[in-house]
């Protein structure tokens, strides 16, 4: 099956590229930021008063705290929600900013690199606290 000549295409040029950028996502990494931020706003209220709760507690006090599973996966949400939307706001800093696109790819990929690291780092954290390994 061939692919449409455009040329002879009744659709105009913003009717073929409706929905879809330059590189045919269209504005999903746009809609992806709004839901983490909408996530973060939600989780951020019971993310503090964990943190709070944690504060002048030793590590098993700590681990008493995040060994209940509500908790523990409240803050897991939390630093899924907050890395992710890291990442793609940075991602879009550095395609706006960087010119050079040797220097935009190997920013993009550090950024990614340093969003997954310390995503799982975190991870791992609240998972070690909250088993009292």
């Amino acid at each position: 099956m061939s692919t449409p000549d455009p040329s002879k295409s009744m659709r105009t040029p913003l009717g073929r590229v409706r929905n879809l950028g330059a590189s045919h996502s269209g504005t999903s990494d746009f809609w992806r930021q709004r839901m983490t931020a909408v996530a973060m706003v939600l989780l951020m209220v019971p993310a503090i008063v964990i943190v709070m709760m944690l504060l002048g507690r030793n590590q098993a006090g700590a681990a008493q705290v995040l060994g209940s599973a509500p908790i523990a996966i409240i803050m897991l949400l939390f630093i899924v929600a907050s890395t992710w939307h890291m990442k793609i706001g940075m991602q879009v800093v550095i395609e706006d900013y960087v010119h050079s696109e040797m220097v935009k790819l190997a920013c993009v990929m550090a950024n990614n690199f340093f969003c997954i690291a310390v995503a799982l780092a975190s991870i791992y954290a609240i998972l070690k606290l909250s088993s009292g390994v």
